[in-house]
């Protein structure tokens, strides 16, 4: 099943079910809800093969990668958490031979222009928005259902290995490196699952 077609039959229940939870403020319910949808439906679907504009130019297809992805959806008005795009940068330098990084803003391409500039060359910068052609499809699949941002683990055939919300969710009170490191520590969990052939299990920094 693809992932479009997983999110199509389940999101009508989560939705309801997961905007009551955090109505009333039961935050630990709205993980667990994301979680079971995440484990129970979408992770084991293939993601479709979606096409994106790339912010230097020229298109990036999904299926044209033939490795694993590392997908982060972002939007220009979205601040990261502090230490969460050095960490990445940091990460993309060291596994980029062996897994896509993609950051994808939904968002107008002359609103990305300059967040994009905080991201290494490792890193491949996409946009998309609903007045573009062509791009009402993933809008209406990863957009408007999972939100933002959210990182999705793909293995070399598309195939969804996991699903997470953002990086390590820092306190804005959180020294910058304690940051650094819990934002570092929870990319690195997630492409531990993806880069199944490279013993990276040792590579978690100390977060004191």
């Amino acid at each position: 099943m693809f992932f479009s077609d997983a999110i199509k039959i389940n999101f009508k229940k989560y939705s309801s079910e997961s905007n009551l939870a955090y109505k009333n403020k039961d935050f630990k319910r709205g993980k667990f809800l994301f979680d079971s949808l995440v484990k129970g439906q979408l992770v084991g679907t293939k993601f479709d093969n979606y096409s994106f504009k790339k912010i230097q130019g020229g298109k990036l297809n999904l299926e044209s990668s033939k490795k694993p992805i590392f997908l982060l959806t972002y939007a220009s008005w979205c601040v990261p958490s502090k230490g969460e795009i050095p960490a990445l940068n940091k990460l993309a330098q060291k596994y980029s031979n062996d897994v896509k990084f993609v950051v994808l803003f939904w968002d107008k391409k002359h609103n990305v222009k300059k967040v994009a500039k905080k991201f290494n060359s490792h890193i491949t910068v996409c946009f998309a928005h609903e007045t573009y052609k062509n791009d009402a499809p993933a809008i209406s699949s990863i957009k408007h259902t999972l939100g933002f941002p959210t990182c999705f683990y793909l293995d070399e055939h598309l195939k969804i290995v996991d699903i997470k919300r953002g990086g390590g969710n820092s306190s804005p009170s959180v020294a910058y490196m304690k940051a650094y490191t819990q934002n570092y520590n929870a990319f690195r969990d997630g492409l531990s699952t993806i880069l199944i052939n490279k013993n990276i299990s040792k590579e978690r920094l100390a977060t004191n």
